[in-house]
């Protein structure tokens, strides 16, 4: 039986509490979870920088063997297809997510038709959580530590 290999996409500026959540409940359902970085195309610039991001998110997951974090500059199906990946997680916080979510679901079936995409409710104490929210309090200096599982 092949390992059942997921990956989480996103752009993490930054990985919050909500993304950390969604990432331990996935490694319950697959053999594999990968945290892809990807460029979002919306975003012109970061503001957290990428490497520093993925260092962090490596350290919060140390001691899961079942995950590992990836930087990507294509399509997401394509990244998928090009790791041997079946399957996408996607955090969905509401309704607003869900539109959005179902609509890039369509377009990667379409461009890999093998590529399902599994969507898990945020937990509720998560559910208020943004990374746009977090940049926007981080930047005029307020304490944003509870929302993240790392020091920035």
């Amino acid at each position: 039986m092949t390992p059942k290999k997921a990956i989480f996409p996103g752009s993490f500026d930054p990985f919050t509490r909500g993304h950390e959540d969604i990432v331990r409940r996935a490694s319950k359902l697959f053999d594999e979870v990968i945290i892809g970085l990807g460029h979002n195309t919306k975003k012109h610039n970061r503001y957290f920088e990428v490497n520093g991001m993925v260092e962090k998110i490596q350290t919060v997951f140390k001691d899961e063997p079942k995950v590992s974090v990836q930087i990507y500059n294509e399509l997401t199906a394509g990244f998928a297809q090009r790791l041997g990946a079946d399957y996408l997680i996607r955090g969905l916080r509401n309704t607003t997510d869900f539109e959005y979510e179902n609509s890039i679901s369509q377009v990667n079936r379409y461009l890999f038709k093998d590529l399902e995409t599994i969507f898990l409710i945020t937990s509720p104490e998560y559910a208020a959580i943004s990374s746009s929210i977090i940049r926007e309090v981080h930047k005029y200096g307020g304490d944003v530590s509870e929302f993240l599982p790392f020091e920035i």
